[in-house]
């Protein structure tokens, strides 16, 4: 349990530290965004796909 703490707070300081230069989410390639109605759906495919990348790869190297 400790492991997946260490692994949460490396990823999130990751990330923070990254932030300015990664694209924002619902803006990568993969991603989808439209209108129905007159409201917008966002399904953000890819940025999940490359966040969950991240995290897995820091909670390897731990």
């Amino acid at each position: 349990m400790l492991k997946w703490l260490i692994v949460m707070v490396a990823t999130v300081m990751v990330i923070g530290l990254l932030q300015p230069r990664l694209p924002k989410p619902g803006r990568l390639p993969g991603d989808l965004r439209f209108r129905l109605r007159g409201r917008e759906y966002a399904f953000p495919f890819a940025s999940v796909i490359v966040f969950s990348l991240v995290a897995a790869l820091i909670g390897w190297l731990l």
